[in-house]
């Protein structure tokens, strides 16, 4: 079998035997599972671990568990955390120094071995994000080696979406339920009178190898067909939706938005939007020592440009308001994330929306200032 071969259809004890397949490989299962009241991601030593028969109910500022009738393993939208959390984490060593006996000071390299991870239950959303972070942080002059090592050993199994949430808009992105390229297997869930199943199509050759040796059949038409259906239909399905305008020309015209103040009067800079966002890849560093100052480390960990002190300059912060934090997120993540990276910086899964204490919603801000860009502009209306 090769990466070109035909799809295939594994069964739940299929399921089962891809994550016994993995693990005996030596990999670190990483999946979604029920804990706390909601879907999030953690190591899977059997897929009797993942979300079976449970979705979710999404809306701005609102996030619940519901059970659902079919036994669906992957029926549920994006959870709070993303695979950032594992290739990216939020905290990383980065050297250690130390003062010898006549001394000196000796330098030394945090060089872990890179855990081998699986990712079981990529969302096509997710896959797009992990695509932008490969960009953001192996794709320039100064590569982050940490990234860059796990990210070479990961081997990505995707879940097309089946069902959109309330909060989604990966279409109005670019996006969509499909997966893209860049998985090893990309996994569509069908439950019908014939049974529940996975249609199975490899990506790669070392997805083609795998799937060689887990007990399957070939694709059949009739499960081929119901499961390109599903994907179609969940386009449609989407809750959201960004307005259909080149969000680089009207992130650049809004810089001076009456808009800003009405979402910088709620708006908490807690950076929640930040911590749960795919994307966003803002680091900080810091050393701890000990008490006889005779060891030090210094460590990398995620930081958000919602935190005052993220754009602290002699003098102050550059910008000092909530206005000014939120207005920098926003144009950086749908506009100067082009000229940066030669990509949007959003691929829609509403995580931000989600998780937003206050319900913020990402695309109805975009959406006012639309409005309100379009409302200065009409004819005999006057403009500076």
């Amino acid at each position: 079998m090769t990466a070109t071969a035909a799809p295939a259809v594994l069964d739940r004890d299929g399921l089962d035997a891809l994550v016994a397949a993995l693990t005996a490989a030596g990999r670190t299962v990483v999946g979604p599972t029920v804990r706390d009241g909601a879907i999030v991601l953690a190591e899977l030593t059997t897929a009797d671990a993942l979300p079976y028969g449970w979705g979710v109910e999404l809306e701005a500022g609102h996030y619940r568990l519901v059970r659902r009738e079919d036994g669906a393993a992957f029926a549920h939208s994006a959870g709070p955390q993303s695979w950032k959390s594992y290739l990216h984490p939020a905290r990383e060593k980065l050297w250690s120094a130390d003062r010898t006996a006549d001394g000196d000071i000796r330098f030394t390299p945090h060089e872990p071995d890179p855990p081998s991870y699986a990712f079981l239950g990529v969302r096509p959303c997710d896959l797009r994000a992990i695509a932008i972070q490969d960009q953001v942080l192996t794709g320039g002059r100064y590569e982050d080696s940490g990234y860059g090592g796990r990210r070479a050993k990961a081997f990505l199994i995707v879940a097309e979406c089946t069902e959109p949430g309330a909060t989604c808009f990966c279409i109005s992105t670019g996006g969509g339920p499909a997966a893209d390229p860049g998985y090893d297997l990309a996994l569509t869930e069908v439950i019908d009178e014939a049974g529940h199943r996975f249609l199975v199509r490899a990506g790669s050759e070392r997805g083609a190898e795998l799937l060689e040796q887990l007990p399957h059949r070939t694709a059949d038409p009739d499960t081929e067909a119901t499961a390109r259906a599903t994907v179609d239909a969940a386009r449609d399905r989407m809750g959201r939706a960004l307005p259909p305008v080149d969000l680089r020309d009207l992130m650049g015209a809004s810089l001076d938005a009456e808009r800003w103040d009405d979402v910088a009067a709620r708006c908490l800079t807690c950076g929640n939007c930040t911590m749960v966002c795919p994307t966003c890849f803002c680091t900080t560093t810091e050393e701890i020592t000990d008490l006889t100052g005779d060891h030090t480390e210094r460590w990398q960990r995620w930081d958000s440009c919602f935190d005052l002190d993220f754009s602290h300059l002699h003098g102050g912060p550059v910008r000092p308001s909530p206005r000014g934090r939120y207005r920098q997120w926003l144009t950086h993540k749908l506009s100067t994330w082009h000229d940066q990276f030669d990509t949007t910086g959003c691929v829609g899964c509403g995580r931000c929306i989600t998780w937003c204490p206050v319900g913020i919603d990402i695309t109805e801000e975009v959406a006012a200032l639309d409005a309100e860009r379009a409302e200065h502009t009409a004819p005999g209306t006057e403009t500076d």
